[in-house]
């Protein structure tokens, strides 16, 4: 699976994913520039290195988040989440052209939640969800070397 996710990310890197961390920093350092947003451009910060390198991470909710969380989700919305989610949308409708890039184009639009509803969210491994499940599940740890 670790060839397979390399692959994935470098296609992806090439296709779109440069293009939307780029968006993303700017949008970072726009709400850095204004003060009082710098959480959302801290926010905007990580969701770049998400959108440059997304496969083998997953984005999971934040036990601890609450209505800060939700208001901050609201203003992100207004200030720059649709433009994030209208930017995922063309992308992945130009990825749609190409037979390589339907499956980046669907995974663009798996992106499009955390566009729009970032906060209260954490962008986390992989195999540290799939770890964590198997242990509360009662299954313990995954054997060595299983995918």
């Amino acid at each position: 699976m670790g060839v397979l996710r390399l692959i994935l990310n470098i296609v992806w890197l090439v296709l779109s994913g440069i293009w939307l961390a780029l968006l993303y920093t700017l949008a970072g350092i726009i709400m850095c520039l204004l003060i009082i947003t710098i959480p959302f451009g801290i926010q905007a910060f990580k969701l770049a290195g998400y959108a440059l390198w997304p496969f083998g991470r997953t984005v999971v909710n934040k036990e601890d988040a609450g209505v800060p969380s939700a208001i901050g989700n609201v203003l992100w919305l207004i200030l720059i989440g649709w433009w994030l989610t209208l930017a995922h949308i063309v992308t992945a409708l130009a990825l749609f052209v190409t037979i390589i890039g339907i499956p980046l184009g669907i995974g663009n639009l798996k992106l499009i939640p955390m566009a729009l509803w970032p906060m209260g969210r954490e962008v986390v491994p992989v195999d540290d969800v799939v770890d964590a499940y198997h242990s509360h599940r009662g299954y313990g740890q995954r054997p060595a070397g299983s995918q």
